[in-house]
Order: C-alpha cells, then sequence, then structure tokens
C-alpha cells in the first residue's frame, strides 16, 4: 500500500473546518454561557498518548477547554486501544455511561477513535448498540479530525469515517498540547511490518512509514529551547526507523544525543530482530541515553515464537541481553511476555521461566493470552484452557515480581539523579519520579530542602538527587538531597 505524505496545501479543507468550528462554538458557548469542554479519554500505549495530545491541541485551537477529570464534558473523546480485550470492554462499558449525559444534552458530542476503530467488528457494534457515538475514524486520519468533528456537528445520524490509506503527517502540521512538563512525546515512525500472529497492531495502524529525520530534529531542537528535560521517541518498532535519505534509529539517536538541554533521551519499543550492538554501544558512551532497554521477549520458546512470527530465537534474544548488561551495567532491561499462546505446551511454558530467570529482567509486563478477531492465532488449533493460563501465569509472577525486587533493592544505600515527575498518586506529600534505568522513585523532601510558597506540583520537570531508602516490589522510597 502506498503511503500518502500530507503536505501543508493538503490541509486547507481541515484549516477550514477549525475556523468554522470556532465560530460554532464560540456561538454554543454564547447559549449556554459558559465555556465549552472536552476531555480526551486515552486507552493503550505511548503513541495513543501523543495522538491525545494532537487531538487536545486540536480542541484548543477551537476554543475548548479541557474539562476536569471528574466533571461532564462537552465533547468526549474516546481514543481506543485493541490490543488487549480488556480495553474494549472498558470502552463499551464506558459508552453505556455516557449515553444519559447525551440524552439530556442534544449538543453533547461523543467520538470514539484509535485503533479499535480498524477492527470491523468493533466498528459494527458500535452502530449497531451506540448509535448516539456521533462520529467515529481511525487513527490514520487523525490530521482530519477537524474536518469530521464539523461533517459530525448537527447531524441525526451517526459519522463513521474509516480510510484505507496510510498516512505520514508531520507533527509540526498538527497542533499538540504536550500533557507533561518533564516529558514531550515525539513519534518518528508509524504503524508495523511485523504482522506477528496475535497482533491487531499492523491492521489498526497501517504500514511502517518513517518521519524525514530533518523534520524530527527540527522538532527535538524546538522541544529542548522550550525546556524539555526528556524526550521520548516512540514507534511501534523504532528500530525499523528508515529515513528518506537512507537514514537509520541510530542516526536518530545519536543525533539527539547531541542536542543541547535533554538530560533523558528514551526509547520504545524495540524488536528483537531489528536491535544492535551499535544501539546498544550508543546508549553507552552517551551520559544522557536511558540505560533501560525494553526488549519483548514474549516466550522463552523458539517453537513458539515461529507460531508467534517472531523471527528470532532465544539464542540470539540472550546474545542482546547479555551484551546490553557487560556494555550498560548499571541499565535495566524490561520485557512483554504473553503467557498461553495457542499451542503452548508445560516444556514451552518452561522455557519462558528458564530465560526470565537467566535475564534477571528488572520489570516486565505480562499478559495471558487475548484472542483478538482478525489475527492468525485466533483461528489457530489448540487454544489453552483458561485455568491452565491463569495458573501458568500465576507462577510467571511470581518470579518476575522476585526479580523486580531484588533489582528495586539493589538500588537501596544509592544516590541517584530523579527527574520528577510530579505527586505520587497515592500520597499528596510524597513526589514521584524515574532514574535514568527507568527505576520508579517514591521520595520526600525534607524540611531543610522545601521552598516556601512552592506547592509540590511545582517541582514537575525539575531535576534532584536522591537517596535510596526501601525498596518494594515495584519501586524504591527515597529521601532528596539535592535539587537541582
Amino acid at each position: 500500500m502506498a503511503v500518502i505524505r500530507v503536505n501543508p496545501e493538503d490541509l486547507r479543507e481541515r484549516d477550514l473546518a477549525l475556523k468554522e468550528l470556532v465560530e460554532y462554538f464560540q456561538a454554543l458557548k454564547a447559549s449556554k454561557g459558559r465555556d465549552i469542554t472536552y476531555n480526551v479519554r486515552t486507552y493503550g500505549c505511548q503513541l495513543n498518548e501523543s495522538d491525545s495530545e494532537k487531538l487536545c491541541g486540536m480542541l484548543q485551537s477551537m476554543g475548548l477547554k479541557e474539562a476536569r477529570e471528574d466533571a461532564p464534558a462537552d465533547v468526549i473523546i474516546f481514543n481506543t486501544c485493541a490490543v488487549r480485550e480488556n480495553a474494549e470492554d472498558r470502552l463499551f462499558g464506558n459508552l453505556g455511561i455516557v449515553k444519559a449525559d447525551k440524552k439530556s444534552d442534544k449538543d453533547k458530542i461523543i467520538a470514539v477513535c484509535g485503533c479499535m476503530t480498524k477492527v470491523p467488528e468493533n466498528v459494527e457494534k458500535i452502530k449497531k448498540s451506540f448509535p448516539y457515538v456521533d462520529l467515529v475514524f481511525d487513527p490514520q486520519q487523525l490530521h482530519l479530525f477537524p474536518v469530521f468533528l464539523r461533517d459530525a456537528v448537527g447531524r441525526k445520524k451517526q459519522l463513521v469515517n474509516i480510510s484505507a490509506e496510510d498516512y505520514i503527517v508531520d507533527d509540526s502540521l498538527v497542533p499538540i498540547m504536550r500533557k507533561r512538563k518533564f516529558r514531550a512525546l515525539v513519534p518518528i515512525m508509524y504503524g508495523c511490518n511485523n504482522f506477528c500472529t496475535y497482533c491487531i497492531v499492523p491492521y489498526a495502524r497501517g504500514r511502517e512509514r518513517s518521519r524525514d529525520m530533518s523534520e524530527i530534529i527540527d522538532e527535538l531542537n524546538k522541544l529542548a529551547s522550550q525546556g524539555y528535560k526528556e524526550v521520548m521517541l516512540l514507534g511501534q518498532n523504532v528500530n525499523s526507523y528508515k529515513g528518506s535519505n537512507g537514514e537509520r534509529f541510530p542516526d536518530i539517536l545519536e543525533a539527539a544525543s547531541k542536542i543541547d538541554g535533554f538530560n533523558r533521551i528514551r526509547f520504545m519499543s524495540s524488536h528483537p530482530k531489528d536491535i544492535s550492538t551499535e544501539i546498544v554501544d550508543i546508549v553507552s558512551s552517551n551520559p544522557n541515553i536511558e540505560t533501560h532497554l525494553h526488549l519483548p521477549l514474549q516466550s522463552g520458546s523458539d517453537r513458539i515464537l515461529k507460531l508467534m512470527n517472531r523471527p528470532y530465537n532465544i539464542e540470539d534474544y540472550l546474545k542482546t541481553v547479555h551484551y546490553f548488561r557487560e556494555k550498560v551495567p548499571h541499565g535495566s532491561i524490561s520485557t512483554d511476555i504473553i503467557v498461553g499462546f495457542p499451542g503452548e505446551t508445560e516444556e514451552d511454558f518452561a522455557c519462558t521461566l528458564d530465560v526470565v530467570k537467566e535475564c534477571e529482567f528488572d520489570s516486565a509486563f505480562t499478559f495471558q493470552y487475548s484472542k483478538r478477531p482478525g489475527t492468525k492465532a485466533a483461528l489457530m488449533e489448540d487454544q489453552i484452557p483458561h485455568d491452565v493460563v491463569t495458573e501458568r501465569f500465576g507462577r510467571l509472577l511470581a518470579i518476575q515480581n522476585d526479580l523486580a525486587y531484588k533489582s528495586n533493592l539493589a538500588k537501596v544505600g544509592k544516590t541517584e539523579e530523579i527527574l520528577i515527575e510530579g505527586r505520587s498518586s497515592t500520597a499528596p506529600d510524597i513526589l514521584t519520579g524515574r532514574t535514568l534505568s527507568n527505576h520508579l522513585v517514591n521520595f520526600t523532601i525534607p524540611e531543610e530542602l522545601k521552598v516556601e510558597g512552592r506547592s509540590a506540583d511545582d517541582y514537575e520537570g525539575m531535576l534532584c538527587d536522591v537517596k535510596f531508602t526501601n525498596a518494594r516490589p515495584y519501586s524504591v522510597d527515597g529521601e532528596m538531597v539535592r535539587l537541582k
């Protein structure tokens, strides 16, 4: 499928729609006597978070205000994920909840976008069971959201616009409202060509398409000048980046590390088939690149990897892990693991446990296999009974939780630089942040370092040194010793 590269002149209809929506919402504001608000609810990965920042930017440019998390909104957008079944269940449950709001307010707009909309069964369910949803559109057409929203306003019939095309739009052409003071999300490529048999992403996000390197570097320089301390380079598989002039991901990573201003350069996700010693060497030689590698394993069995269409073997995977541990001794490795893939035997699962023990992952995202309509794995025979999957999953968690605790325990007594991400979600007087190796840290500020008149929220985006005092299964406790 050909990739359509969107130029500024291709967005004239989008810009006209933006102007018309400004007028529409100004009139609505006058009639209601209050601000018109929006709420974008995001499910799934950081690429979805990046898309939501663009949706928020476009809504802000229409004159809307973001609603408080617990407050009603005039425009509600569900930005969905199709990777796991529970994300779909959450969406349909929440669509049912907003039905009453829609019934009581004829001007309210409800939209659904994101990966779920590229699964025909989901679109049909929305049409049949949730006819009060005003707009359904896909992630490839995010840049055309104002056009779809304008066309949906005032319609009595649901508007569904799902494209078969793959677009690439530079971020500079779309308004962005960045959610974090400390981190900027920067997609460098979109889509996926891997077609793992369990995954819907290539169908939902389209084929791989990379942004021009010059556009990426321009954006990174702008973000550094705006004071962002951390940038995250995003892609379904960042290692397979291919620039229009032959540039590769190592070129992007090396160039980003030379930009003044960034204390942290992160990237995800990496595919084991595309990771290279060159990337590891760049990480080890540049102090502002995270010392953390996310390397999805999925299974420790070569037989299951083949069924998953994962084109690497465990021997090569372990070589990468050991090379990273050697070159980046203070770094961390996280992974993804699926338990109960169709055909997985007890012997296959034992191989997974062996690899987990050998790699000693610092953290892991572990999942019970979830059948995804439209994927090859959904049609495979020998689906594993739920009780077997659950029992295996429990054994994996027991091992991995011990390894994560061991990784956190190794931090106790050390002092490291933390980029403050804000308040802890569980205690308003505790701050939270991450080490360069991506360890989650919750810490206090001693009285002598507190600044009068500064609230906990004011520390977001600042750097500080924290001494680690205690380890927990999923985090480390500490105390600030110096604010930078």
